[in-house]
This record gives structure tokens, C-alpha cells and sequence, in this order.
């Protein structure tokens, strides 16, 4: 594939921003894998289940009643939320100081079994995120996706991004950039698109040195 250098990416980036300091100051910079793996496992839960009530919904509105998902479901701690059982998950999902809807709050155990699967094998999910590797990224969404409830799209790769993992993000301008290069032809999430995208980013990250989240912003911004 004949990609198109990254340094013409870059320079439409410094140019939206007006100079290549201003570029930097707007770049995100991943947590370092130590970083990573000191997170709480119940941080990656509470954080899953945001990003699945944000989606489709108002995001100022899940933002401004997130303490009250903290208190209803004690801080997200993964055991606890284990020994919950059916009768309470449906009471809980009834709470008016949460967002009322029974299947995103089912969605709490399940996520809270995967990590805790993952627990079990890797010693915390954290542990396990911290050490996947990024050039590889779109396994792990994959993972997110097949284990996890209401994780695939975008919402289990921006999750991955909020706390910090590095990670690109196929946004409406990113995949917008990808069509206009012909790197991926077929729908958004399909393997093939997934697996285009992937080798793109890698081939980017290996020519620049930079994050892969700071090359998927650097197209994101060059395309507007």
C-alpha cells in the first residue's frame, strides 16, 4: 500500500493550529505502561459504563449524574458487583438519580465479568490492557467487543482512550481521511476495514515515532 508520508499529514495538522507548537499543545500524550497497569480494575468498569450511557445519549447529561452512578453502584467495585443479584439489578436500573435504562445497566455485570475473567488469567484487567500491544490495538477492541456488553464501535476504543491507553480512534474524519486514501473500503467495522486501519497506523507510528493517538488526531485535524 502507498501510504501517504506522514510528514504531509503533520503539516496540515501544524497549519490548522497556525504553528507546530500550537499542534503539540492540543495532542494527547498516553499513559506509559506502568502508569496503565497502577489503575484500579473498578476505575475500567466505571469508565465502560460511562462511555455506554454516553452513547446516543447527551454527554453533559451522563457527565452531571456520574457521582450518582458512583454511589448507586458502590464505586464499581468488581466483587460487589458480582454478588448483585437480578431482583437488584432491575431496582437499581429504577434509581431516578441515574439514568433509567435496564439494558446499559445490565451491561455493569457484564462488563464486570469479563474483567474479572481477566482478572483471573492476567493478575487485573489493568495489567492486561497496559501490556497489549498498540500495533496490535484492534485485537483488543475486538476482545472488548466479543466479551464485554455494548463495547464495539467506538465505544470500547474511546473508553481505552480515556484512561489513558494509546490507541487510534476510527472517528467520522479519520475513517473519512482512510476512504479518501482507499486504505479501507468496506464498512467501519468490519475486520478488513479494522485490519487496513491497523497496518496504516502501524506504518505511520514506525515512520514518525509518535503515539498512535496523536497520528489519528494529527489526520482527524488535518481534516478539517
Amino acid at each position: 500500500m502507498n501510504y501517504e508520508p506522514f510528514d504531509h499529514i503533520y503539516k496540515r495538522a501544524c497549519n490548522r493550529f497556525g504553528s507546530e507548537r500550537a499542534l503539540k499543545q492540543h495532542l494527547v500524550t498516553p499513559k506509559s505502561q506502568t502508569e496503565l497497569a497502577s489503575i484500579s480494575d473498578d476505575r475500567w468498569l466505571s469508565v465502560f459504563t460511562q462511555k455506554v450511557f454516553q452513547s446516543g445519549m447527551n454527554w453533559k447529561v451522563v457527565n452531571n449524574k456520574w457521582s450518582n452512578f458512583e454511589s448507586a453502584f458502590f464505586s464499581f467495585d468488581i466483587e460487589k458487583m458480582l454478588l448483585i443479584h437480578d431482583e437488584m439489578w432491575e431496582e437499581k436500573a429504577k434509581d431516578p438519580s441515574i439514568i433509567r435504562h435496564l439494558g446499559k445497566v445490565l451491561t455493569i455485570r457484564e462488563n464486570a465479568i469479563m474483567i474479572s475473567e481477566i482478572q483471573a488469567q492476567h493478575g487485573s484487567f489493568a495489567k492486561y490492557v497496559a501490556d497489549y500491544p498498540s500495533d496490535a490495538i484492534i485485537d483488543l477492541w475486538a476482545t472488548l467487543k466479543s466479551s464485554g456488553a455494548r463495547l464495539g464501535g467506538n465505544t470500547g476504543p474511546y473508553a481505552l482512550r480515556m484512561m489513558g491507553k494509546d490507541t487510534f480512534l476510527l472517528t467520522r474524519d479519520v475513517e473519512g481521511y482512510l476512504r479518501n486514501q482507499s486504505i479501507i473500503t468496506t464498512g467501519r467495522d468490519t475486520q478488513s476495514a479494522k485490519k487496513a486501519a491497523q497496518e496504516a497506523f502501524n506504518h505511520w507510528h514506525y515512520q514518525s515515532k509518535l503515539p498512535f493517538s496523536q497520528i489519528s488526531q494529527c489526520i482527524a485535524f488535518g481534516v478539517n
